[in-house]
């Protein structure tokens, strides 16, 4: 049997900068000119970093998905989110909102009433997951971890943290079921900090930077904030991935991996599907109604 070795890095891009929902700014990796999709991952959006001032907070009104998961991340500020299911909830520092839009809801993202009155740092990350086909119509449901439930871990030497959001790290296990097999794990390495990390073989791996700087895969690619390394592809035997951080800073950064669907991909703004004719239809139930409408009463302050 061969020894698994490290990945080398494939490709490094800076997220392009853009607006949404209501205004507000984001880092976005993919999709853009540079990389559609990174199968089965659809989208990935860092949330600020920004200062906020009072009273200029913005968020996601009411909007649908379908045919899809939606994994919310929040590193500071507060947001809260309702839907069409009834469903209501709040994101505070540390937490995570793994939503499975499945059939369809209609869903919105807001700064909490006591963030917008306050200001402060809005930050976060928002990553869609697509679905397989056997699930895209699935009943809609949620899976929401406050910061105290996610796992986390730490290497012998102090020098590697990790919370686990999805799959495996550090003799760790994540808390979350995921339909579609990924990894999504955040990492933070301390000065002189090495990371050397099974992963599957079959799943498509990137990291994105948050902050800092470091060396990943087996070649060493140097890659800083707001950065994307897309990992090679594994072949037989490529079961790691390897990060140092050769600097006088920490670096934080998020690893995310998921085995490739290979099922056609169509997608209209928030509903994804496999075929036009699905996403016509998908068109047709959100004007129609049937996705549900927000209640437009109370908050969860």
């Amino acid at each position: 049997m061969s020894t698994p070795y490290a990945r080398p890095v494939a490709r490094v891009f800076t997220a392009a900068q853009t607006q949404e929902g209501a205004g507000f700014h984001v880092n976005r990796p993919f999709p853009t000119r540079m990389m559609m999709d990174f199968d089965p991952f659809l989208l990935l959006d860092e949330m600020g970093p920004m200062q906020v001032a009072p009273g200029d907070a913005k968020g996601a009104p009411d909007h649908p998905h379908r045919g899809f998961e939606t994994v919310t991340y929040l590193l500071a500020g507060e947001m809260e989110h309702r839907d069409s299911q009834g469903h209501a909830g709040k994101l505070t520092p540390g937490d995570v909102q793994w939503m499975t839009a499945g059939a369809g809801v209609i869903h919105s993202e807001m700064p909490s009433q006591a963030f917008q009155q306050r200001g402060g740092v809005m930050h976060g990350f928002q990553l869609w997951v697509n679905l397989p086909r056997t699930d895209k119509m699935m009943t809609p449901r949620y899976q929401e971890l406050p910061a105290a439930g996610i796992p986390s871990a730490t290497s012998e030497d102090g020098k590697v943290s990790v919370r686990v959001i999805a799959g495996e790290a550090l003799g760790t296990r994540a808390a979350i079921e995921t339909r579609t097999p990924i990894l999504y794990q955040h990492f933070t390495l301390q000065p002189q900090g090495a990371l050397d990390h099974s992963v599957p073989a079959d799943f498509n791996v990137f990291a994105y930077v948050i902050d800092g700087e470091g060396q990943f895969g087996a070649d060493a690619t140097p890659a800083k904030t707001h950065q994307m390394v897309v990992f090679g592809e594994a072949g037989e035997a490529g079961e790691r991935v390897t990060v140092r951080n050769d600097s006088d800073k920490p670096l934080s950064f998020l690893l995310i991996g998921g085995k490739p669907l290979g099922e056609p991909v169509a997608r209209y703004g928030p509903f994804v599907m496999n075929t036009e004719s699905e996403i016509r239809q998908a068109i047709l139930d959100f004007q129609a109604g049937r996705m549900g409408r927000i209640p437009a009463s109370g908050t969860t302050d």
